[in-house]
């Protein structure tokens, strides 16, 4: 098959010929039609984080058509699937029997660990494989298996269902899927971005404010959820939540956390990460996106162009989230 692969940390990534994948008794092997980027696949190519294996296929927010069913016929033939960063989870540590398995002691992930969607083809878990809502066309959907389920996990950590104010820092593919979850629950939005287009389509997608951060928003947050992997973020946001709020950090790397004041926290001010996502995480985003329905904003380009999409979103040239369409996508 024809994949795009990385040799090591920090080279681009290239085309090249690899064997076919093989699928075990649990697995679906799926037709590749489209592969969302995601800013955990430049951290890979940055050499920001390790990679699982040498040479690598990057890519877990994968639309697939599954060409070769599992053996106990989950996804059948011709069945469109997606296919998340949570690739297998041992079901037995600690984190897995008490509901967490997003902390699994020995999880592997899509693109880290097992080779992703940068490919003609990619073989799957059918356990962590998820049918497509049908009003989402491949390019739409591939966000939301990743940059979608994160920032719903994100909500659900920072309880915003049940609060007033959100802001969001960054505006990349998480954020302009979130902002809309919110808005459906009613909350009011601001988004900190440096970005001038980002800020008009936080504007146009129910923002009630954008602009920089350190900017008065118009008063205090009860969450702040950032996404831009800017450690020096940290101690801005915590400044702009009131007493009792949380803050939520929704990448998995982030650049050093300067050192900041007691103050900043004292008043039960409260942080958490945000680590992986469950099943049940994927699955609710998916039925609560068709139900809104969510709108994806997407750029999409050819598989052939992955390195090149990788430093546009290095340097935030992307309008929402980019995808890269295989064959037969649509």
């Amino acid at each position: 098959m024809q994949a795009i692969v990385l040799d090591a940390p920090g080279a681009p990534l290239r085309p090249a010929a690899l064997p076919d994948p093989v699928p075990g008794p649990a697995d679906v092997l799926l037709r590749v039609r489209a592969c969302g980027i995601c800013r955990t696949d430049l951290h890979l190519r940055d050499g920001e984080l390790e990679p699982g294996h040498l040479p690598l296929v990057l890519g877990h927010q994968i639309v697939g058509e599954v060409l070769v069913a599992d053996a106990a016929g989950t996804h059948a033939v011709g069945a469109r699937v997606g296919v998340p960063w949570l690739g297998w989870t041992c079901g037995e540590c600690r984190y897995c029997r008490s509901g967490r398995e997003n902390l699994c002691d020995y999880a592997r992930f899509t693109g880290y660990q097992v080779d992703g969607g940068y490919a003609e083809y990619q073989v799957t878990d059918e356990h962590f494989a998820y049918a497509i809502p049908a009003a989402f066309p491949d390019a739409q959907a591939a966000p939301l298996l990743c940059a979608g389920v994160v920032g719903y996990r994100a909500l659900r950590l920072g309880d915003v269902r049940n609060i007033k104010r959100l802001g969001l820092y960054g505006f990349g593919a998480s954020a302009h899927i979130a902002i809309q979850v919110a808005r459906h629950w009613g909350v009011e939005v601001a988004v900190f971005t440096r970005s001038a287009e980002h800020r008009r389509l936080a504007l146009e997608l129910g923002a009630t404010w954008a602009g920089a951060s350190g900017e008065d928003s118009g008063g205090p947050l009860d969450c702040a959820i950032i996404f831009a992997p800017v450690g020096a973020l940290v101690p801005v946001a915590l400044a702009a939540l009131g007493k009792g709020g949380t803050l939520i950090l929704a990448g998995i790397h982030m650049s050093p956390i300067p050192q900041f004041d007691y103050d900043l926290i004292w008043g039960e001010r409260g942080m958490r990460s945000v680590a992986n996502a469950t099943r049940q995480d994927a699955e609710e985003l998916l039925a609560l996106a068709a139900a809104i329905p969510v709108r994806t904003e997407v750029e999409t380009f050819p598989m052939e162009q992955a390195d090149e999409v990788l430093l546009k979103l290095k340097r935030s040239e992307i309008r929402g989230a980019a995808v890269l369409v295989g064959k037969g996508g649509r």
